[in-house]
């Protein structure tokens, strides 16, 4: 069974997810078509790579990954298929790619160039150029067919937090904020840990606002919260399921989460003191 994955920054009204979903079925009918979400913030090569490198891990080995996210054609940039941790996957060569794979090194990198003849012309690079990339791919057809290797593309940093000896203070990030208004920073679990050995006690700290505990999940959140009634509403920080450090609040949404409350945008700064 051959999977491809659509992502993108499309939304829902207009007609370039279903023009998307169309040509899969023209040409070829049997692929089965997931849609990871259609609702990135318009050019958030950011949010796109949380979204999709927490996503992709949990599809089979092999399948393709059409990320159609500040897609729209140049003829100065290359479109590119990254083969990477055992499946494909097909963006513009803006960047994300190296964000989504900061820690992971592809197997290969293919500048597509399928549309690279002289009478081609791209109207819409999703359907044009990265959906018959990706049918080709489900075919059992071969990269080097739609495309060249190339040695590297386009690299983009993703925002790591530091460590400030001078202050025993981590600085990191907001990177991520979800449908429940959840706060998610760069802070990762291992990182913290591996500082957090040689001190006692910490203060996570943002805006004039600070937490003194870090719950491992949710369900330690409401375990540790015997009446929740009570406790709807609360603040707490947790290590989510990707690793990240999050700020949340107890069964909020976006109207009243921890986005809403905090006041956090993304690229604001979060500390966690050490002492």
């Amino acid at each position: 069974m051959s999977i491809i994955t659509l992502t993108s920054d499309f939304g829902r009204i207009d007609y370039r997810v279903s023009a998307m979903k169309g040509k899969i079925l023209s040409l070829n009918s049997e692929v089965t078509t997931v849609d990871i979400t259609h609702d990135i913030q318009a050019h958030n090569l950011i949010q796109t790579s949380y979204i999709v490198r927490n996503a992709y891990k949990y599809f089979p080995k092999g399948t393709i990954h059409v990320i159609s996210v500040d897609s729209f054609f140049h003829k100065s940039r290359k479109n590119i298929l990254y083969k990477a941790d055992g499946s494909y996957f097909i963006a513009a060569d803006n960047g994300l790619l190296s964000l989504i794979f900061f820690d992971i090194k592809p197997e290969a990198i293919y500048e597509i160039t399928l549309n690279n003849r002289f009478d081609d012309i791209v109207n819409f690079t999703a359907t044009d150029v990265f959906i018959p990339v990706a049918v080709h791919l489900a075919n059992g057809g071969l990269p080097e067919v739609i495309g060249r290797k190339i040695d590297a593309a386009k690299q983009l940093l993703f925002p790591r937090p530091v460590f400030n000896e001078n202050e025993s203070m981590i600085i990191g990030e907001v990177m991520y904020i979800d449908n429940f208004g959840n706060i998610i920073s760069n802070i990762s679990r291992d990182f913290f840990e591996t500082l957090a050995k040689g001190y006692e006690n910490f203060t996570i700290k943002f805006r004039n606002l600070s937490l003194s505990k870090i719950y491992s999940s949710h369900c330690e959140v409401v375990a540790d919260w015997e009446r929740e009634t009570e406790y709807h509403g609360q603040s707490a920080a947790i290590f989510n399921d990707s690793g990240q450090l999050e700020l949340t609040i107890y069964k909020g949404s976006k109207k009243n989460g921890a986005k809403t409350l905090f006041g956090l945008n993304v690229g604001e700064n979060i500390y966690i003191e050490f002492f």
